[in-house]
């Protein structure tokens, strides 16, 4: 057996194709068309196919560097880490930074690190439920009168005493269950940082340690302690509750994060492809560009491509959030991960890899969960010089009781303050909401590019929404033509159309479509020149025709004052009136409408109740923009906006102090979309990572601009109140701790709590309905 060094296909030598490179070397493979690929160039085949999946690197041993200067956080505890010291991963060309090995492992091998996590919990918690039994046993044995039981040789067992017994069930506790803690810690001293584990670590060793003097080498201690005050009960159960609520959060973390989960689930393992004439099912990750491949009903499509035969209908709503199935046949798109509902198709391939849509939207997901908003970076401040001060604080509270003369209080002090502040809840509260809200988005087709806009997007004023494409369906028919002149009505609608072949606005393809419907021959244009806002002019069958609207024909010089009456008629009913000219005469209008899309009225209202202020924008005449905005019921029109001046017009809107957004379909408005606070741009759904704007709908729906700002709003809100309650929690509990009102068992629960309230509180927005946020 060998392996196609193309398409990575196992196959058998014997019947293989061959090729044998100059030095002598036999390659084989599954095709002609991968031998010819390989053929081409072998050096570029050599050592791998160019874009297929590599092999996941080794995990960097403890203390290795990663590239790269400055701070980055840690995406599973939250913690600010020094890029050059902290251990990393790479994962789709990105670099991951992390404080210690645990986190490192959770985030590569998340199910794996859940299972161990599992076990070291039940450790845990077995050691502290025997020591509750053990007490319990006690108790009931002092009540009834038994604590010295007549038979047992006490004197012979010195080494059986109540300390010995804690002593051997806390010692696995200890070092099986907080063994996550010490290699963390090791990790910090290694890259001469304090990290989370370290603050644990240190806390439960010094009460273990303690422990073991007062039981073995109880003269090294600066005082007398009776055996019944050792602190291996405090040790234990301060490691159960800290690996417990670790467990539950990644458990509701785990529920939290489904929707990228989903998402890479969509990829089918497999798909049947078509090569040398026969059906062959390979890896889905081998298929190349320009191959066709089969896809049965009730089968995902392997990639992106396009529909080379066959009629069916796909189901698209996990990726899109549209329900409706949509119909597929020859020439349409398909994406890759949808599912294939009624008939056979097949497709050709157009992208692979890391270029499909799938690939671009899981991948704009896992870059919006792991960054951080602005009123993050507050609390990153905070948390980057937060646990050097809490050790400095502990050792301080240690020595103020120690030398009021109270050792055993100091010693539970300094363990209560060493606990009480782990900054889990502070590093996870940014985090843990955009895992929530960013995911819950991409489950309705939302994508939101990161947590800058959420900020930007709570404090939204206004939002512009661009006409053609957005608030219309973009598909306009020519409803009347008017002529003037000697030309008839056919004739002014093929010169029109002629022209127009050359043209890619919609209102060109809607006067094509009206003339191939009538059958009208479209001679070729020549000289061809599209002016941007104005129209466009050409020749056809020598004659030169002008199409556009009262600006061109005043900038050429040609006199439109017969058609002034019918324009305005037209342009009353909401309808594009285009002139026509011939030979610097005028010929007539051609007047075209766009269709409403039938949700966008509700849109409009929905954010009127949102207390935004809605703005058409547009580049028709101002009689037909203010027609549509009526229709809509839209107050502000800005009509007659050449497409370079859109940006301008939203940059205008901001002078007044308005946060603005802009909505368009992302490609023709990308320059109004970047300067606009917030840009939502309306995909097509196939190619998301050439949209430009925050916030990308993949579904073409305007309520969705509705669901994108409330999503925004509702993430955000829960962010600031996941950093107040952490804020709260370490501002009141480490005084206390200090102060020794707190005991180190309570400061563990506490603190536990504390981040399991971020998870929780955060976990809620998954439940929200998106039109009830």
């Amino acid at each position: 057996m060998a392996v196609d060094p193309v398409c990575g296909m196992n196959v058998d030598e014997a019947t293989a194709l061959r090729f044998a490179t100059d030095s002598g070397t036999n390659y084989y493979f599954c095709s002609e068309q991968c031998r010819a690929r390989f053929a081409a160039d072998p050096n570029a085949w050599i050592g791998g196919r160019p874009g297929a999946p590599r092999a996941p690197a080794p995990m960097p041993s403890r203390g290795a560097r990663a590239g790269g200067t400055g701070l980055a956080k840690d995406p599973i505890c939250g913690m600010m880490v020094d890029k050059a010291t902290a251990l990393s991963t790479e994962r789709g060309g990105r670099a991951y930074y992390f404080c210690s090995p645990q986190c490192q492992k959770t985030f590569e091998n998340p199910e794996r690190e859940l299972k161990a996590m599992r076990t070291r919990v039940a450790i845990a918690l077995t050691g502290v439920l025997a020591l509750a039994i053990l007490r319990a046993g006690a108790f009931l044995a002092l009540a009834a009168g038994a604590t010295i039981v007549t038979w047992a040789p006490i004197p012979a067992l010195p080494w059986f005493t109540w300390g010995m017994w804690l002593f051997i069930l806390v010692t696995p506790v200890q070092f099986i269950g907080g063994w996550g803690f010490y290699r963390g810690t090791w990790a910090a001293i290694r890259t001469r940082s304090i990290n989370m584990d370290t603050l644990i670590a240190l806390g439960t060793t010094t009460a273990y340690l303690y422990s073991v003097a007062v039981i073995f080498f109880p003269q090294v201690l600066p005082i007398r302690v009776e055996e019944r005050d050792v602190y291996f009960e405090v040790s234990a159960v301060i490691i159960a509750f800290v690996l417990l609520g670790k467990y539950m959060e990644e458990i509701i973390k785990k529920r939290s994060s489904a929707a990228v989960r989903k998402l890479l689930d969509l990829r089918p393992a497999t798909a049947r492809v078509l090569r040398q004439g026969t059906e062959m099912e390979v890896p889905a990750e081998t298929l190349m560009v320009d191959e066709v491949f089969v896809v049965r009903p009730g089968e995902k499509f392997a990639t992106d491509g396009s529909v080379e035969e066959g009629a069916s209908a796909a189901d698209e709503s996990m990726l899109t959030g549209e329900s409706m199935p949509v119909e597929k046949g020859p020439g349409t798109r398909v994406i890759g991960g949808t599912l294939n509902r009624t008939g056979l198709l097949r497709v050709r391939a157009t992208r692979i890899g890391a270029d499909t849509a799938l690939a671009q939207i899981v991948k704009l997901v896992e870059d919006a969960q792991a960054s951080t908003a602005p009123v993050q970076r507050l609390a990153d401040q905070v948390t980057r010089v937060f646990v050097p001060v809490v050790v400095v604080t502990a050792f301080g509270a240690f020595a103020v009781w120690w030398l009021a003369g109270d050792f055993p209080q100091g010693l539970l002090a300094f363990i209560a303050v060493l606990i009480i502040a782990c900054p889990c809840a502070l590093g996870i509260a940014t985090p843990a909401a955009l895992m929530v809200g960013v995911g819950k988005g991409a489950e309705a087709g939302i994508l939101i590019r990161g947590a800058e806009v959420l900020e930007r997007a709570r404090q939204l004023t206004t939002v512009v929404f661009d006409k053609t494409g957005t608030l219309t369906r973009g598909e306009p028919n020519v409803t009347e033509v008017i002529v003037f002149g000697a030309l008839d009505e056919e004739a002014v609608l093929r010169l029109a159309a002629s022209v127009e072949v050359g043209s890619e606005h919609p209102l060109g393809e809607g006067i094509v479509r009206a003339a191939t419907h009538r059958k009208l021959n479209l001679p070729a244009v020549k000289n061809f020149e599209a002016i941007p806002g104005h129209g466009i002019r050409g020749v056809v069958d020598g004659r030169k025709v002008l199409l556009g609207n009262r600006r061109l024909f005043a900038r050429d010089g040609v006199d439109t004052a017969a058609a002034e009456e019918a324009m305005r008629n037209l342009e009353s009913e909401g309808k594009t009136a285009m002139l026509v000219a011939v030979d610097g005469v005028l010929g007539g209008v051609v007047a075209v409408a766009d269709t409403l899309k039938p949700e966008a009225k509700q849109a409009v209202a929905e954010l009127k109740r949102e207390k935004v202020e809605v703005i058409l924008l547009s580049g028709d005449n101002r009689r037909t923009a203010e027609a549509i905005a009526r229709e809509l019921g839209i107050d502000t029109v800005m009509a007659e906006v050449l497409p370079g001046d859109k940006a301008k017009v939203v940059q205008d809107l901001q002078r007044q102090g308005k946060v603005v957004a802009m909505v368009g379909d992302g490609v023709n408005d990308a320059p109004a979309l970047a300067v606009a606070d917030v840009g939502i741009a309306i995909g097509s759904g196939s190619d998301v990572a050439k949209e430009t704007g925050g916030i990308i709908l993949v579904r073409d729906d305007v309520r969705a601009v509705v669901a994108s700002i409330r999503l925004s709003r509702a993430t955000l809100r829960k962010i600031k109140q996941n950093l107040f309650w952490a804020f709260i929690y370490n501002a009141v509990g480490i005084p206390i701790a200090a102060l020794g009102f707190l005991n180190p068992i309570i400061a563990a629960a506490a603190m536990a709590l504390s981040s399991l309230s971020v998870i929780a509180n955060s976990a809620l927005l998954k439940r929200a309905r998106l039109e009830n946020l």
